[in-house]
Order: structure tokens, then C-alpha cells, then sequence
């Protein structure tokens, strides 16, 4: 089976290590269904699904029934490939996923991993639940697979609280006291969610200590997802709030385990680093155009 990269969308890239090779100086054989599970489990996050969470909340859970591979050339310890993963099918209880390792535009590995959506206490299968078959089928269309809502604390407070507590407080370890305060209940919160209705990260905006300044803070992305440019949704649609009500500047207190972060969507370091709740702090700021 020939495959091209432009029958994908999704691709997870990797290195060769050298505890992959064989005596032959190539990736042994058995690595490569390793490469195609790794593959998966990035293609989950692509979707903005936690896996454990998303299969919990469906009742089931997707097991292994046929795995193949086709080799049609080798790759070596070095070497940079990209694991191409596609849904190519899906039916009443199974989903058949097509994958292809590329080195750059060469096909070097062809594969086929067959899952059936079964119960978990029995491990008899069950009809893939219609949400997640819409969801698959959405982000191979081309689609989005998330929608960012803004509001106040009675709208979306629930939610923004089950992932900052998830964060914050059983993550990071901070004092519940010190996650809660009073500023929610005047703050613009965004909170994003997958095609599953699943909040997967959230952030506030406050009114800022000077005149057409705001403060954004609160930023948590699901532990699972990160990496996958959710905290940027609700970043870009807290600034966008923020210009409507005609601020001119932001400023928040980046973790300093963040800084990068921030630091790529043009936010500039202000002043020393400091700590609060204990973690490694730096202010930094971004001027609204």
C-alpha cells in the first residue's frame, strides 16, 4: 500500500534513537507499531480529547483486535520521521486507523491498527458512541475540534473551576484558599471545550491596577493537552475581550515554566522574577493594537 503524505492530516514527529536499531543498523521491525501507538495516542490530542476522561465519560474504551504492518524501506538511528495517523473508517463498533511513517516525502512504513469500542468490565464490544464518531469524522473533514466560550462566573464558573482545581490545586499543589477569591465573581472567563462538551482549559481577564489596563490570569489547559495551542484559544479570545471594552495593554503573572509561552505570542518580561503560592513568577505585558 502506497501512501502520501497529503492523504493525512495529522502527523506526530519523532527521532530514531540508537535503542532502536537492530545488529542491521535499521529500526528493528517490532519499534515501528510502537511509532504508530505513540502516533495514536497524539492524534487524541489533536482532537482535544483526554483520553482516560473522554472514554470515562463514554462508558467504554477502544481495544486492539489487528495490528499490520508493510515495510517498504528502513529507517536508521537519527533519522527524523513523521508518523502520519488517519481515521479511515468506522464502523458499528470497531474503527479502523491508517497510519505511515514518512522520511521526509518517502514512504517508508505502511500500517493498520484495528480498535473495537468495548465496555470495560465485560470487554464486549459495544455501537461506537455517535459523538465520538462525529467527532473523528469532523477533524478528518478539516474541522475544528474545539469552540472557546466567553462569559461571567454563573455561565461557565463550573466548569473554569473543575480544571483549575485539577491544575492548581491537586497539580501545582496550592492552597485551595489561594486558588478562590472574590475577583471570579467579576472577571471575564473563557473556557474552552471539545466536541464532546469536555472543558479542556479556561483563563480570566480583570480589570488591571492602572487606567485601560487588564490583567489576564487563572491560564490552565487540561495536564493531558498541553502543547496542542488550547491555552492560546483562550488567551487570543480573553485579548480579544479586552480590546472590546477598549484596553490598551495586559499585563499577567507568567509561572515562570510558561514564560516561553507567552514570550512567542510577543509578551515582553517586566521587572524581576518573584514567587507566588510558592512557584516562580514573572510579570510580563503586551501592548493591544
Amino acid at each position: 500500500m502506497t501512501l502520501k503524505r497529503s492523504d493525512f492530516r495529522f502527523f506526530h514527529r519523532l527521532r530514531v534513537r540508537w535503542a532502536e536499531v537492530d545488529m542491521q543498523k535499521i529500526v528493528f521491525n517490532a519499534h515501528y507499531l510502537m511509532y504508530f501507538d505513540t502516533a495514536i495516542a497524539d492524534y487524541w490530542r489533536a482532537l482535544a480529547l483526554p483520553y482516560q476522561d473522554a472514554m470515562d465519560s463514554l462508558e467504554g474504551d477502544l481495544y486492539v483486535v489487528k495490528a499490520t504492518v508493510e515495510f517498504h524501506a528502513s529507517a536508521r538511528v537519527d533519522d527524523q520521521v513523521e508518523v502520519a495517523m488517519k481515521c479511515s473508517r468506522i464502523g458499528t463498533s470497531s474503527m479502523v486507523f491508517t497510519g505511515a511513517i514518512f522520511r521526509g516525502e518517502e514512504h517508508l512504513i505502511s500500517g493498520e491498527i484495528v480498535y473495537v469500542f468495548a465496555d470495560p468490565a465485560t470487554q464486549k464490544s459495544r455501537p461506537v458512541p455517535d459523538v465520538l464518531r462525529k467527532t473523528l469524522l469532523a477533524y478528518e473533514a478539516g474541522e475544528g475540534v474545539v469552540s472557546v466560550k466567553v462569559g461571567d462566573w454563573a455561565t461557565l464558573g463550573a466548569d473554569a473551576q473543575t480544571i483549575r482545581s485539577a491544575v492548581f490545586v491537586e497539580e501545582q499543589q496550592i492552597p485551595k484558599e489561594l486558588e478562590w477569591d472574590a475577583a471570579d465573581a467579576d472577571a471575564v472567563h473563557a473556557v474552552a471545550y471539545n466536541r464532546m462538551g469536555l472543558a479542556v482549559a479556561t483563563g480570566r481577564l480583570l480589570p488591571g491596577a492602572l487606567p485601560g489596563q487588564a490583567k489576564i490570569g487563572r491560564m490552565a489547559v487540561n495536564r493531558v493537552l498541553r502543547g496542542g495551542q488550547l491555552g492560546r484559544r483562550v488567551l487570543d479570545a480573553l485579548l480579544d475581550a479586552a480590546r472590546a471594552r477598549g484596553d490598551q495593554r495586559v499585563v499577567l503573572h507568567a509561572q515562570r515554566t510558561a514564560e516561553g509561552f507567552y514570550d512567542r505570542l510577543g509578551f515582553v518580561r517586566e521587572g524581576v522574577p518573584y514567587e507566588e503560592a510558592g512557584i516562580p513568577h514573572i510579570t510580563m505585558g503586551l501592548k493591544l493594537g
